[in-house]
């Protein structure tokens, strides 16, 4: 395929040069800048609507065989754009990775060796000490949705009604992900009881109390950050554990930004004078999670905040994908029908039995509840 009709050109004959670009995925993606480049969408042309150029127009160049596959990587690479460009708030405080299958996997936790080393004495001997190992366990789900549109909704789209189907599903996938992100930390009645506890039990049989009653407070976020710093690990060795996120339901947000923000504050004295606000010199990260109300129907649900660490000190949650497949995928469906004497027709007709053309979005992640000693929930009254 050495070039391709120019769409500023009404009679079709002029031609926009775009070198030879195989049928394939890196050439599509150099098609795609062609699309770009053009006032007037690719999928306008593939549709035969503008200045009665005909799809028969390109049967030099692509043939229509190729069409779902041209539409398609065109429609994917919009929707990677728009999903590429959103960067997911809960990705700061929630680790990601990757797992190679749908099996249930397990994530394997080894503590010990690490405590303070004992003395040995003049010609004694080393002692051994033995580890401890936890397991948490996880597994991958697919979720995706289908999209059809019909042949005379094609023919009469006009307006370019269905010209957003990338950016639909990209926000499909994005609201997607948060919600998941979300229940990992919160159900229907609160912090969610595989993570928070008064005290919970974590995998490697340590009592953890990482849930309070508190509302948010400069005071309160102060007690809040000092209780994750105190956690120890399985030995009793303090992990200093630095909570520097702080997640809230949009009911928060006004009280976490004037606390983030104030350089003063009142002293708790008989007679308060202000005083330094030192949180803002804590480096806290405010995240205002909007499924937090969603999620939690509790009656507490507008007052309830998280402390989260920063992931690479520690993971309390973890949002993992399919490896090779972290991004969302569309596909569309190739028309099964064959013209009167086996020639291909226009996938742009639609099925057989319904004349609809069909997008599938596909998205593949799942969630795990990690160590709970790196994050805290506080119940405001």
């Amino acid at each position: 395929m050495t070039e391709f009709l120019n769409a500023n050109d009404a009679e079709g004959a002029g031609y926009f040069p775009v070198g030879s670009i195989p049928v394939s995925e890196a050439g599509l993606t150099q098609l795609n800048e062609v699309m770009r480049k053009d006032p007037r969408s690719l999928s306008h042309w593939l549709h035969g609507l503008h200045d009665g150029v005909e799809v028969g127009n390109f049967s030099e160049a692509v043939t229509t065989s190729n069409f779902p596959l041209l539409f398609g990587v065109l429609v994917q690479n919009d929707m990677l754009a728009k999903y590429g460009i959103s960067v997911a708030d809960w990705r700061a405080y929630c680790a990601t990775g990757t797992m190679p299958n749908f099996n249930i996997a397990t994530k394997h936790k080894v503590y010990g060796q690490d405590d303070q080393l004992p003395e040995v004495a003049q010609k004694g001997e080393y002692l051994v000490n033995e580890s401890g190992t936890g397991h948490y366990h996880g597994q991958l789900k697919k979720y995706g949705r289908q999209f059809d549109i019909s042949w005379e909704a094609i023919i009469n789209d006009a307006m370019g009604a269905f010209d957003d189907i990338a950016a639909r599903f990209a926000n499909a996938v994005i609201r997607t992900e948060a919600r998941h992100v979300t229940q990992l930390i919160s159900d229907g009645t609160g912090p969610h009881v595989g993570l928070f506890g008064l005290p919970i039990t974590d995998v490697d049989g340590q009592a953890v109390t990482n849930q309070g009653v508190l509302p948010l407070t400069i005071g309160n976020l102060e007690t809040t950050m000092a209780l994750m710093a105190a956690q120890t690990d399985p030995n009793g060795e303090p992990i200093a554990v630095r909570g520097v996120h702080l997640v809230v339901p949009t009911t928060l947000e006004y009280t976490a930004r004037a606390i983030l923000t104030s350089a003063l504050m009142l002293s708790t004295a008989a007679a308060p004078i202000p005083a330094t606000n030192i949180v803002p010199q804590l480096g806290l990260n405010l995240h205002v999670d909007p499924y937090l109300m969603v999620v939690d129907t509790a009656a507490t649900n507008d007052t309830t905040w998280y402390l989260f660490a920063e992931p690479s000190q520690g993971k309390a949650i973890e949002m993992d994908y399919l490896s090779g497949r972290q991004a969302p995928e569309i596909c569309m469906k190739a028309s099964d029908k064959v013209a009167i004497g086996g020639g291909p027709m226009d996938p742009f007709s639609g099925d057989f039995a319904t004349d609809n053309v069909f997008y599938r979005v596909r998205c593949v992640h799942g969630g795990w509840r990690l160590d709970p000693r790196y994050c805290y929930a506080q119940v405001g009254p």
